[in-house]
């Protein structure tokens, strides 16, 4: 076990190695710096002026993310919800033995059906599939069987947590099911198209200038002016490092699919690059469009899967790791501020 963790943790350094390099590789193509043969350090010093300098901040943040997403991809293995669909097997115990003694059973059993003539005939290959049919069942129960010790072995007997109990407590979370939904006018959905726009409509509030009062009107006011801040400190090295590694690399990413793990290396490569960033935020008040974008994961709510109302769904909403942490940075210098003060 250890021998085989130790191989693990090698081969995921060897890629994570493998990323840092094809990420440089890529910086040096995506920014126009295909001449660049200096070290790492000095092209992530260009590149942050770069930052600093560029008049049009959202395109850098936009060409920053496909160079990692980029990466991403020829590095890491990714398996897609189809190929996932096609791997999955119906039921875990089924064998490819099963598969032929059915094959075989079947055959036999039309054999013995289309037998008419000869009683004799007719009652030998009855036998003969009833055998066989026999066999087979006893298989499936032997397979079910075995598949279910192993299930109850898959965590030590020590944890008390193991899926047995949470299969016993119905605490195993099954994958929610797009059903119809009642509109507000009576009706049922038709299609899951339909059924998407219904859930959108409930859950997700839209921001209608219209049906503002007089404070919002005044807050958009204040938004839509350009703001220039000339007395905020710009975050550190050492500030932005730590808040990166506050978030667990094992959560789920937002839709461009890159997590903290990700994001830390791309930092230790390009610790300037990042800074540069994220003070720029800060200096013009600017939170990237791309950051905004969320992932919404639609969670039945227990007890009410059969139910036809559209608040039978909590959204879980999956958020870009850069905009995660640009919130965080700014989080912890206003309660620094308020503790301080």
């Amino acid at each position: 076990m250890h021998n085989y963790q130790g191989t693990r943790y090698i081969e995921r350094e060897e890629k994570y190695q493998e990323f840092d390099q094809k990420l440089v590789q890529e910086a040096i193509k995506i920014f126009n710096n295909t001449n660049f043969k200096g070290e790492t350090d000095d092209l992530d010093m260009n590149l942050s002026k770069t930052v600093l300098k560029e008049n049009d901040f959202e395109t850098f943040v936009y060409t920053f993310i496909e160079a990692l997403q980029t990466e991403c991809r020829k590095t890491f293995k990714t398996l897609s919800t189809e190929n996932k669909i096609k791997k999955k097997k119906l039921v875990p115990w089924w064998t490819d033995n099963l598969t032929t003694m059915r094959k075989k059973t079947n055959a036999l059993r039309r054999l013995y059906q289309i037998t008419r003539n000869n009683e004799e005939l007719r009652e030998s290959r009855k036998q003969k599939y009833f055998e066989a049919k026999k066999k087979y069942q006893f298989e499936i129960r032997k397979e079910k069987f075995n598949s279910w010790k192993e299930y109850c072995n898959v965590t030590s007997s020590s944890n008390p947590w193991s899926q047995v109990y949470k299969l016993a407590t119905g605490k195993v979370r099954s994958n929610s099911i797009m059903t119809t939904l009642r509109k507000p006018d009576g009706t049922e959905t038709s299609s899951i198209l339909e059924t998407m726009n219904i859930m959108l409509d409930h859950l997700i509030t839209v921001d209608r200038e219209e049906e503002e009062a007089y404070y919002h009107k005044n807050i958009r006011k204040m938004i839509e002016e350009p703001i220039q801040t000339c007395d905020d400190i710009e975050f550190t090295q050492g500030e932005i490092k730590q808040t990166i590694e506050s978030f667990n690399s094992k959560k789920a990413p937002g839709l461009n699919g890159i997590t903290s793990g990700i994001y830390l290396r791309a930092f230790n490569k390009f610790h300037r690059v990042v800074k540069a960033i994220f003070y720029q935020c800060l200096k013009i008040g600017c939170f990237p469009r791309r950051w905004k974008i969320a992932k919404i994961i639609p969670i039945t709510k227990p007890g009410k899967e059969n139910s036809m109302d559209p608040s039978k769904y909590l959204p879980i909403s999956l958020l870009n790791i850069g905009g995660k942490i640009l919130e965080k940075l700014l989080i912890n210098r206003i309660n620094h501020h308020i503790y301080r003060n």
